[in-house]
């Protein structure tokens, strides 16, 4: 995980290589703020920074054996490193050496740290060149963080600012501001900065300080509706248009809402664990454990009919000139029948 390698970092134990791969974008980013605060502490130090889709794996390797001038270690980004992953035939912009890399991996630079990125949801396990790199680097898989590892992170991170979450605050974080690492540290950082550094941050405060993101308000509005709380379904409508929200955008929403508690429901169905669906249908696992906790939704049939209605409704919004926002209100009012 994660955080297991930045206490490595912060505890001042610096690999020679790195390997970081993965979809989630600020796990890499974050990995890499850690190894220059670590290695290049001084005002000025720069990060050396090479594309591997334009320059050869040998420059890096000979950037990295170069000894660093006024200062005791360099720190080299080699991004897009797309040689570990299947290739396209012909797609190649550049030859790499790769028996160069072989023989560097075996001995690397004392002098340098390498941080190869390969943002990639896969890597070719089959080839000797990404069986190698894994056995000889530090290797952080930055996946999509799901369950409690979310929740961990969280308070992990709200430690790193001198502030404390409890479990159960960090869940009600997730639910108001959604799954996205870096809009959750930046949520974080922001109310560190209220409590002055030091303190917990509790529910409260995240009430106050942390702006709904439309999906989430979206999927408590979905969720109201389906279990017949209409006036409560109403009620969130009504703020989410104070907030500048559309009504075709919120239509939509709703439907991408709904879809999703029909795949969700069918590979419950086959037996497929949370992961899995998550995987299958391409969303966050929160999202999928809040619709498999949910237990109001009606059969698939009766979801197919809502749909329906929403793609009537969305015509509707989008060939009306008069009060269009009472065109959804009047779907969100009528009972939804289990």
């Amino acid at each position: 995980m994660a955080t297991a390698i930045w206490r490595k970092i912060e505890a001042g134990k610096i690999d020679p290589v790195y390997l970081l791969t993965g979809p989630e974008q600020h796990l890499i980013d974050e990995t890499i703020r850690r190894l220059k605060k670590a290695i290049l502490p001084m005002e000025g130090d720069e990060v050396v920074r090479f594309d591997l889709e334009e320059t050869p794996v040998e420059t890096i390797i000979e950037e990295a054996d170069t000894v660093p001038f006024l200062q005791d270690r360099k720190l080299i980004i080699a991004g897009n490193a797309s040689f570990l992953k299947a290739q396209d035939k012909g797609r190649e912009k550049v030859i790499h050496n790769l028996d160069v890399l072989t023989a560097w991996l075996k001995d690397p630079s004392p002098t340098s740290t390498v941080v190869f990125v390969a943002p990639y949801e896969k890597l070719d396990g089959r080839k000797t060149i990404t069986k190698l790199m894994k056995e000889t680097s530090t290797v952080l898989e930055a996946e999509r963080i799901q369950g409690r590892d979310l929740s961990t992170w969280i308070q992990h991170e709200a430690g790193s600012h001198g502030v404390r979450i409890s479990p159960e605050a960090a869940e009600y974080l997730i639910k108001i501001g959604g799954d996205d690492l870096l809009a959750l540290s930046s949520e974080i950082s922001k109310m560190a900065m209220y409590l002055g550094g030091s303190g917990n941050i509790t529910e409260p405060i995240i009430e106050d300080l942390v702006p709904r993101t439309p999906e989430m308000d979206v999927f408590r509005l979905t969720d109201a509706y389906i279990s017949g709380k209409t006036a409560d379904a109403v009620s969130i409508y009504h703020d989410l248009l104070r907030n500048g929200e559309e009504p075709i955008m919120l239509t939509s929403l709703i439907a991408s809402q709904i879809r999703l508690m029909i795949h969700v429901g069918a590979l419950r169905k086959k037996g497929y664990p949370q992961q899995q669906i998550a995987k299958t249908v391409n969303v966050h696992p929160y999202r999928v454990k809040l619709v498999l906790e949910n237990r109001n939704i009606p059969y698939a049939e009766r979801l197919l009919s809502v749909l329906d209605q929403l793609a009537s409704i969305d015509h509707q919004l989008k060939t009306s000139s008069g009060k269009r926002d009472r065109i959804l209100e009047l779907f969100l009012m009528a009972p939804l029948k289990q």
